[in-house]
């Protein structure tokens, strides 16, 4: 896709990618951001996060903003707070991993995130806080909605030894991805992934791929970046990023995303 064509929707990841280390959204990102929803482009976030964290980021998503949770597990619509497309584990799936990998790592302490809210083991430790939603009970006791993803933690585990046993532990019944945070495994269900969610969201609104640039940082946003027309990488990205991106630009926090619409796109857009 030639950088001066104009897509019909932008996709880009949140932590690490749009969001500067501090998690702010700079005034110049968000005057780019706003200049595509002027002209009908289609400004999508997907991101690893849960429903829960993004009523923050309504005012940088716009008026009429969705982003894809949870790794591609749902669809949430900034204006109604309400979570569709949900797509995820039912309750003996996870029952069933949570048995077995209990059984492997004696001391590991799962959370699981659903369209509703997260559950959290009592042992769990999030680095972020946990409001007054958040029930504490093991996650196997929850059944009142589909878990978008599992997570799960084993302290003093390396990452790397970590990640190998769950993976080897859930095989085809989950999909490991890593998106940045230390000692968390994330799983989602067979199949749920960035780069499914953004296929099927672009394919209802009649947007083929090369259609879409895709911006991210993580591995878990190659697929994403592989399936768009362009597939863009920040400079603060994992090196697998950065060796499977059509292009690199700035990192999160010099604007990269920004600064790379406007090079391709400024002239149209009379940014």
């Amino acid at each position: 896709m030639e950088p001066t064509v104009m897509p019909r929707l932008i996709a880009t990841d949140l932590d690490g990618t749009l969001l500067r280390s501090d998690l702010s959204i700079s005034p110049f990102t968000r005057r780019v951001l706003r200049g595509l929803e002027d002209r009908a482009i289609h400004v999508v976030f997907v991101t690893a996060r849960p429903p829960r964290w993004m009523a923050p980021l309504a005012e940088a998503a716009g008026g009429h903003g969705r982003a894809i949770c949870m790794n591609g597990a749902c669809v949430y619509e900034f204006a109604t707070g309400q979570s569709s497309h949900v797509f995820g584990f039912t309750h003996d799936q996870v029952a069933a991993l949570v048995t077995d990998l209990r059984a492997v790592l004696p001391g590991i302490a799962f959370a699981s995130e659903r369209p509703s809210g997260a559950v959290f083991d009592p042992s769990f430790v999030s680095s972020h806080p946990v409001g007054p939603e958040t029930l504490i009970q093991p996650v196997e006791t929850a059944h009142d909605d589909v878990v978008g993803k599992l997570l799960a933690r084993m302290p003093g585990m390396p990452d790397s030894q970590f990640f190998d046993i769950v993976d080897e532990v859930v095989a085809e019944r989950a999909l490991l991805a890593y998106s940045g945070a230390s000692g968390l495994a994330e799983m989602t269900a067979p199949g749920v992934t960035k780069a499914a969610a953004l296929e099927r969201f672009a394919l209802s609104h009649g947007i083929e791929a090369r259609e879409v640039w895709a911006f991210g940082d993580m591995p878990n946003d190659i697929p994403m970046l592989r399936w768009a027309g362009r597939g863009i990488a920040v400079g603060n990205a994992h090196p697998e990023v950065l060796n499977a991106a059509d292009a690199i630009t700035g990192s999160n926090d010099d604007d990269g995303l920004a600064h790379e619409i406007v090079r391709g796109l400024g002239p149209l857009l009379d940014l």
